[in-house]
Parts: structure tokens; C-alpha cells; sequence
């Protein structure tokens, strides 16, 4: 008897936001239903809620659209979008490269890039 894989990912290799901050949401996401991920990231992006005082707007936005990604793939795969799960959440460090500026007193300034990853899973 084989068990078929009801899992879907969705990724952004480049995102413009910080590792660092994108680790701190994806901590207080992980494992939890898709519902309340989306309450959560709503609530930093209205700031209405706050992770240790702060509400990460930008980066909060751009993982709500990676959840949203997710669960058009899981709706492409006729998987109950009402029982999906974060499984997996990650966000590795991507290459580095200088944000190009004209004024003297930018240069050399380092752009935030990472890899954000979110597997959703239906139990």
C-alpha cells in the first residue's frame, strides 16, 4: 500500500528581504495552520500584531505572497486547501552584491537577498 505525498512548496530565491528577520517570522509560523500564518503575517503587515516589538511589514508581505504561491500550487494538486499545514519553513542566505547609487555616501552598501523556501502539508 503506498501513501501518496501530499506536500507543496513554493520559493523565492531572491527575495529582497533580510535573513535575519525572515528567520524570526518563520519560527513563530512554523508548524502551525495555514489559517493562523496568514492571521499572524495580516496582523505584522496592519500592525495590529508585533514579534519582540517590531512588525516587519516588508518581509512579512513577501512571505504572505510565498504562502499564497504555495497554496495555488496545492490548489493545482486538488489538495484541501482548508487542512494545509506549515511544514517546512527556511530561509538560507543567497549570494552578496553592492547596491549600485550615484550619491558619494551610499556606496558600498550591501543588498539583503535571501532564498525563502515553505513546504505546506495536509494532514
Amino acid at each position: 500500500m503506498m501513501s501518496i505525498m501530499k506536500t507543496v512548496t513554493a520559493s523565492r530565491p531572491m527575495a529582497r528581504v533580510s535573513l535575519k528577520d525572515s528567520v524570526k517570522i518563520f519560527k513563530n509560523i512554523r508548524n502551525k495552520p495555514v489559517k493562523k500564518a496568514k492571521a499572524l503575517l495580516n496582523g505584522l503587515i496592519n500592525q495590529k500584531r508585533d514579534i519582540d516589538g517590531k512588525y516587519y511589514t516588508g518581509t512579512s508581505k513577501e512571505i504572505l505572497d510565498l504562502i499564497e504561491q504555495a497554496e495555488n500550487n496545492a490548489d493545482s494538486m486538488e489538495l484541501d486547501t482548508g487542512k494545509l499545514f506549515i511544514k517546512e519553513a527556511t530561509a538560507n542566505q543567497s549570494f552578496k552584491f553592492m547596491l549600485p547609487k550615484s550619491r558619494w555616501s551610499h556606496r558600498g552598501k550591501r543588498a539583503k537577498i535571501c532564498q525563502l523556501k515553505i513546504t505546506l502539508e495536509e494532514r
